[in-house]
């Protein structure tokens, strides 16, 4: 099994950007923990983070017949990108909505996701372990 976890807007900050909201840990060090946790796991896993909402809208689309689930983190798209939300419904591939802080104890307009419609769930406020908990979910769904 194949995993995309795909990173948006301002991620690439992580361990510099608000390390009391989302802790000290970098970008770089998710992706060795999630790489070791894969190998332990079994399942392969990709990763690809970028500001830019037309290139996540691609990277979406290009997933279908390539991955069997998507692990995405829109940052602050979130709330605000419909492309972003007709992407994931656009394939069959099932996605994930993560994120690390816990977005329903911060500002009220971080409340109201318009992707978690089109995902089969949402996780959010368990740090970096919360992408974990999205590759169980989706590795656990695909019946291995």
């Amino acid at each position: 099994m194949k995993f995309l976890v795909i990173n948006g807007v301002n991620l690439n900050l992580l361990g510099s950007r608000e390390p009391d909201v989302y802790g000290s840990g970098t970008l770089k060090d998710l992706e060795d923990m999630l790489r070791k946790y894969s190998a332990d796991s079994n399942f392969e896993v990709e990763f690809w983070q970028s500001n830019i909402e037309g290139e996540i809208v691609e990277k979406i689309q290009s997933a279908q017949g390539v991955f069997d689930g998507i692990v995405l983190n829109a940052g602050a798209y979130t709330h605000t990108s419909v492309a972003i939300r007709d992407a994931i419904s656009a394939i069959s591939v099932p996605c994930v909505e993560v994120h690390i802080s816990n977005i329903y104890k911060r500002e009220d307009f971080r409340h109201e996701s318009l992707i978690a419609p089109v995902c089969i769930g949402q996780i959010t406020g368990f740090g970096f372990n919360g992408y974990k908990y999205a590759l169980d979910a989706l590795y656990s769904r695909k019946g291995a």
